[in-house]
């Protein structure tokens, strides 16, 4: 079987962030990471599948912490490289020279800087390590290398930021020239430090409403500088949409390697190293609802064609859809409005 796609998971960080349950931890030593590199470059090698990958994405944590060469040769050896969308995600004090030489020279051609917020109060709140101008400073820097192909992450949502702070964070963002641009809602994560700061009453979180304006607030700053809804969370330039992410959008297989990595090969799906086995019905509702959270929606003639399996699903589905669409959640056949992306967990549900 030939797989497409792959995700590499890198679990190092400088520091753990307020609001992070990701598979990450801080402290590592050069040696750990080297070893955890060689140990990866391993898999890669034994990897069949891979003769010629459409993405790599490496996820972390902070990927550039490591001494990726090993990486980068093993992949060489396997798959064209050159072909590919490869995304590293960047750290913005990871935007060194010699950092940005060595992902040049390794293939890397998509960069997705973890910016998260451009308000100085607001990172250090977060536990980023980096400043506001620094992360300008770390976009600028990967122009600069060569990257044509960048984009950032933003968090929306975080206790006391005020519409007037998380406007001039969007001013300053798109005056950067993005590509791509992430935001993601702010979750509330059980046992981390921003969870228990709100149960010690030190942080209270926004209501969903003020959440969710500015998240409407960002979708029209984006969409003014070009960049436009592509998936609930994600913004992009006409042709600078993430292809590995479309990819698991659409149902598509990836292998994901590393400790923290998720999977999807088959009816074999891959947590954190722990594989676990669907059934084809539960396999086939997983591949067809994901694209839901794209612009390109739910096609149930798609759908009909690609699993034949759902055939009984279709008429109920059908009927779910139509409902949400006289809500004004979903429009054409089918797709999220503005106001179906805010409740689409929920649409999901239902059709689950």
């Amino acid at each position: 079987m030939k797989i497409d796609n792959l995700y590499v998971h890198f679990p190092f960080c400088r520091a753990k962030c307020a609001y992070c349950a990701l598979h990450s931890r801080a402290g590592s030593t050069a040696e750990t990471r080297r070893a955890y590199c060689e140990r990866l470059a391993e898999q890669i090698m034994a990897l069949d599948a891979i003769s010629n990958l459409s993405t790599i994405y490496f996820g972390g944590g902070s990927p550039a912490l490591c001494d990726l060469s090993s990486l980068f040769d093993a992949l060489r050896t396997r798959t064209a490289v050159a072909s590919c969308e490869f995304t590293v995600e960047l750290h913005p004090l990871d935007a060194q020279p010699r950092v940005l030489e060595q992902l040049k020279e390794g293939g890397v051609n998509r960069i997705s800087l973890g910016v998260q917020s451009l308000d100085d109060d607001v990172l250090k709140a977060m536990g980023r390590l980096h400043t506001a101008a620094e992360a300008e400073a770390a976009f600028r820097a990967v122009r600069a290398a060569g990257f044509t192909n960048a984009g950032i992450d933003l968090i929306a949502g975080w206790p006391g930021t005020t519409m007037e702070s998380w406007r001039t964070t969007l001013a300053r963002a798109t005056a950067l020239g993005l590509d791509h641009c992430s935001v993601y809602t702010l979750i509330r994560e059980p046992k981390t430090r921003l969870d228990l700061a709100v149960r010690r009453g030190e942080l209270v979180l926004p209501s969903d409403d003020a959440a969710l304006a500015q998240i409407d607030t960002a979708r029209a700053a984006l969409a003014e500088v070009g960049l436009m809804r592509y998936e609930i969370s994600n913004y992009a330039r006409p042709g600078f949409e993430c292809r590995h992410n479309l990819a698991v959008w659409r149902g598509e297989d990836y292998i994901g390697l590393g400790e923290g990595a998720h999977g999807r090969v088959g009816l074999v799906r891959t947590a954190s190293g722990v594989e676990t086995t669907v059934t084809p019905e539960e396999d086939a509702v997983e591949r067809a609802l994901f694209s839901l959270r794209s612009r390109e929606g739910l096609s149930l003639e798609r759908v009909a064609r690609l699993w034949p399996i759902l055939a009984p699903r279709l008429p109920a589905w059908r009927e779910t859809l139509e409902f949400f669409k006289r809500q004004g959640l979903l429009q054409d056949a089918y797709r999220l409005t503005p106001r179906g992306a805010e409740v689409c967990d929920s649409i999901l549900a239902e059709l689950v």
